[in-house]
């Protein structure tokens, strides 16, 4: 098992602190932060915590999955890696021709 663990469900009011603080009470936290939106920087209701070792990354999953905080039952688990995506196009599309619409002097 990988130490860093997925944490879903959380209340939006989360922050990563009492994210650390509740993972603390099982091991040893590297690091825990929950992701913002990138645009409004509010919670999206999950997060990632970084366990020290795979024992404490185990633990954390069995003592803290389906456990409450603030109002919420956690869904703790190992984090998958990210899937592969495919690279972002470059440029845009033009706007094409403006196609000889008529509008002009009208026969003259």
């Amino acid at each position: 098992m990988g130490t860093k663990l997925y944490v879903g469900n959380l209340s939006f009011r989360t922050t990563s602190e009492e994210l650390r603080e509740a993972f603390a009470a099982v091991g040893t936290v590297e690091s825990a932060s929950v992701i913002e939106d990138r645009d409004t920087g509010r919670s999206r209701g999950f997060a990632f915590v970084e366990m020290a070792s795979d024992a404490e990354a185990l633990k954390a999953v069995e003592m803290l999955n389906g456990t409450m905080l603030k109002d919420r039952a956690l869904t703790v688990n190992e984090a998958r890696p990210p899937k592969e995506r495919e690279p972002r196009r470059q440029g845009g599309g033009g706007g094409g021709g403006r196609g000889n619409y008529g509008g002009g002097r009208g026969g003259r």
